[in-house]
C-alpha cells in the first residue's frame, strides 16, 4: 500500500483527471496501468490545450505495464525516456509548461519476433530476417538502456507448471521483498535524496555500492567486453545492491554483481545479433 505522502501525491493526480475511485477520497493502493499499444503520445504522457496527466503520471508511485512493446508506435515509446530518467514529465504549451510527477516502475513484455517462435526449440519461426529487424527496431537503444533488468523467459514445460512443490511461493517472496525494502528505508533514513536503491544518485552509489577488488575487476571486464554505457554501469550497481539486500547481505559480493550483469545481456543477444 502507499505511504501517506505517496497517497496524497497520487490522489492529486487522479483528482486532476476526475478518476478518483467511487466513494473514496484517497488513492490507497499503488496504481497499476496497462494502456493498449494503440495509445497516442498525448494519452501516454498527457496533453490537451489545458495539459492533463497521461498514463505515465497515472502510474506515479505504481506500475506501468506495456504488453507487446514493439507493437507501440516508436515515437510514442520514445517519450518514456525523460520520465524514466527524471521521474517527471513536462508538457510545454504556448502559455507555458506544466510538470507532472512520474515516479513509476516500468514493466514491459514482448515476443522475440512477430510470430513469437524465434529460438523456440519445438516450433519453427516463420519470420524472415527483415521482418525480425523491423520488429525489433521499434525499440531504440537509448530506451533499452533505461530499463534496469532484461530477462528472456523460455517456454515452461507442463510438468513445471503443475509442480506445486518447487520454487519460492509468493508469500515467502513477499516477505523477502518487505525485508529488503525495510533495509533500504534504514539506509536512506538520513538522506532525503533517495528512498530506494533504484533512485540512488551517483554520489549515493559511490557510498552504498562499494565493491571489493575482485568485483571491481568483474565489472570492468563486463563494461569493456559488452560495450556498456555509463548509465548501464550505474544501473548494474543499483541492481546489485538490491540483489544483496534480498539475500540479507550488507556488502555486494561478486555473485550479486554477476547476476546483475546477466540482466543486461538480452539486448546484446537480440539487438546486436
Amino acid at each position: 500500500s502507499l505511504t501517506p505522502e505517496e497517497s496524497l501525491e497520487t490522489t492529486r493526480i487522479y483528482s486532476a483527471v476526475g478518476r478518483l475511485p467511487a466513494q473514496q477520497s484517497l488513492v490507497l493502493q499503488r496504481p497499476f496501468r496497462s494502456p493498449h499499444h494503440t495509445i497516442s503520445e498525448a494519452g501516454l504522457v498527457g496533453g490537451g490545450s489545458t495539459p492533463t496527466p497521461g498514463e505515465i503520471s497515472l502510474a506515479h508511485n505504481g506500475l506501468l505495464f506495456l504488453d507487446e512493446l514493439p507493437e507501440f508506435n516508436r515515437r510514442t515509446l520514445e517519450v518514456l525516456r525523460q520520465p524514466l530518467e527524471e521521474n517527471c514529465v513536462t508538457i510545454s504549451r504556448a502559455m507555458g509548461s506544466v510538470t507532472f510527477p512520474a515516479r513509476l516502475m516500468l514493466v514491459a513484455a514482448m515476443n522475440p519476433c512477430p510470430c513469437g517462435f524465434r529460438g523456440d526449440p519445438k516450433r519453427q519461426c516463420n519470420c524472415n530476417p527483415m521482418q525480425i529487424e523491423r520488429y525489433l527496431s521499434r525499440i531504440s537503444g537509448p530506451l533499452l538502456d533505461r530499463i534496469d533488468i532484461h530477462i528472456e523467459v523460455p517456454p515452461v514445460p507442463f510438468r513445471e507448471l503443475s509442480d506445486k512443490t518447487s520454487g519460492t511461493n509468493s508469500q515467502a517472496m513477499r516477505e523477502k521483498v518487505i525485508e529488503a525494502r525495510e533495509r533500504q528505508t534504514r539506509r536512506f533514513r538520513d538522506d532525503p535524496a533517495s528512498s530506494a536503491n533504484g533512485k540512488m544518485t551517483p554520489k549515493q552509489i559511490r557510498t552504498h555500492c562499494k565493491l571489493d577488488p575482485d568485483a571491481e575487476s568483474l565489472l570492468k571486464a563486463a563494461m569493456e567486453g559488452m560495450g556498456l554505457s555509463a548509465r548501464a554501469h550505474d544501473k548494474i550497481l543499483r541492481v546489485s545492491r538490491t540483489i544483496a539486500d534480498l539475500a540479507g547481505c550488507d556488502e555486494i559480493a561478486s555473485e550479486h554483481l554477476t547476476e546483475a550483469i546477466n540482466y543486461r545481456t538480452l539486448d546484446r543477444t537480440y539487438w546486436q545479433a
